[in-house]
């Protein structure tokens, strides 16, 4: 039996990641539920080593999955940022000093002498090596709870996520996919209009550059809010169904109370000591707010085309999501010095088994969800021809074969010589003249030719 198409291994991966299309599209709460889930895990961590593992589960899944529309570039964006977090934070500990008290000094910068009503805050003074790998420790995780943020923004569409939502929250989710698309939009008009200030030999540096490129981008941003606001007045933004007084009452105390519930619970989650309450409050929350715009939905007159539907690739994506951080709170939970190192005394970290596994599990949607057009698969050739042996490619000089008897011998071509060249004497004849049109219209036409009819007779 022949193997086409690379053999079992390329189907099997064509069968878990298909090639995405609009059928097929993943729903883009999906991505979210699992960026939340990377977060959560971040945030109960302060292991570099691990936090390092969810970044770069992050990163992988946002190559292998990333398409090349606009929002999908402000990933490097994020990174960049969680990387100035760090600085910043290194910068804060250093300046005005850490809570960590160290023996091992680092540098001692003058300090800056402060009136009492600024007792506990001082500016300078003894740097310690416990207090700068503290405030990196914790730089770390800003950044990693950051660069979840921007994977999921590079991998969720923002306006397929608007779709998707409720028709009570229509209206605030038009402001945050707004909010939203405007980090991706201004740095995609930067990067162009700095491309074309190079094509033209300008400065696009500094702060003559800087000012320069500002004043474009500000007006394309103004563009882009009008011809918003003039396509969602031709849309009939902001139309609501009459609903009874009672029933809004009861939708606005349903959704609050569900927010505030799913605030105190997702605070609970992310620290240490509010897991007890945590869970509870966000279930609570969560039922309350699904009721509320359950509820609210009967004011919104919108119709939905196309709806996303949550297929069985968007329960795995979400789900491991959800597993990384279930799992991460539960070994915080049995061991919270793995997963969170002393600085005192100065210890390496080490990297925890189960919480790492558990990290890994989040690299699934870059095997399950559908791949975008602009990425290939590598597929080995159908029939790959043998590869040559050493003496087939080895080239012989070919033996001569012995002459024939009553045979010419064949000639060399380094001793046979040309035929001479016949010279002629006198002009070069001269060439024949052309007929005009007049001369072909006189010149007698041949007598045709005789038929078969005649020839038969």
């Amino acid at each position: 039996m022949t193997d086409h198409g690379g053999g079992a291994p390329a189907l099997l991966r064509r069968r878990l990641a298909p090639e995405a299309h609009r059928g097929n599209a993943l729903h883009p709460g999906a991505w979210w539920v699992w960026a939340i889930g990377l977060g959560t895990a971040a945030s109960r961590t302060t292991n570099p080593l691990l936090l390092g593992l969810l970044i770069g589960v992050a990163g992988y899944v946002v190559a292998a999955r990333r398409t090349s529309a606009p929002w999908a570039k402000s990933y490097g964006a994020f990174v960049k940022l969680g990387l100035a977090v760090i600085a910043i934070r290194l910068v804060f500990a250093i300046v005005l000093g850490s809570p960590i008290p160290g023996t091992h000094t680092v540098v001692t910068l003058p300090e800056v002498p402060l009136p009492e009503w600024a007792r506990g805050v001082r500016i300078g003074g003894r740097v310690t090596a416990e207090g700068l790998l503290f405030a990196l420790y914790d730089g770390i995780r800003l950044a990693g709870l950051l660069i979840c943020v921007g994977a999921a923004n590079a991998l969720a569409s923002p306006a397929r996520l608007l779709k998707s939502l409720p028709g009570a929250l229509y209206e605030v989710g038009v402001a945050v996919v707004v909010a939203m698309t405007f980090a991706p939009n201004l740095i995609v008009d930067v990067q162009r209009l700095r491309a074309a200030r190079r094509l033209r030999g300008r400065p696009d540096r500094g702060i003559r550059g800087l000012l320069q490129v500002g004043l474009p981008v500000l007006e394309g941003a103004l563009e882009r809010s009008v011809a918003l606001a003039a396509a969602m007045d031709a849309r009939g933004f902001g139309r609501t169904s009459p609903v009874p007084a009672r029933v809004r009452r009861a939708i606005s105390v349903l959704t609050l109370g569900g927010l505030m519930g799913v605030c105190v619970g997702t605070y609970g989650l992310l620290t240490a000591q509010g897991t007890s309450y945590g869970l509870p409050a966000l279930a609570a929350g969560l039922t309350c707010a699904l009721a509320g715009l359950r509820l609210g939905g009967r004011r919104a007159v919108r119709t939905r085309y196309r709806p996303d539907p949550w297929g069985p690739r968007a329960w795995l994506v979400a789900g491991s999501g959800v597993a990384v951080a279930a799992l991460t709170i539960w070994s915080a939970t049995r061991a919270p010095s793995a997963l969170h190192p002393g600085v005192v005394p100065l210890v390496a970290p080490t990297l925890p088994l189960w919480p790492a596994a558990a990290a890994l599990l989040g690299l699934l949607p870059a095997f399950v969800a559908p791949v975008p057009t602009g990425h290939t698969r590598p597929t080995a050739p159908r029939n790959p021809p043998p590869a040559p042996s050493d003496d087939a490619t080895r080239v012989t000089p070919a033996e001569p074969r012995p002459a024939q008897p009553g045979t010419t011998p064949p000639a060399d071509p380094d001793t046979t010589q040309a035929p001479p060249v016949r010279e002629t004497s006198g002009p070069a004849p001269a060439p024949r003249p052309r007929k005009s049109a007049a001369a072909w219209r006189t010149a007698p036409r041949p007598a045709p030719s005789p038929t078969s009819s005649e020839e038969t007779s």
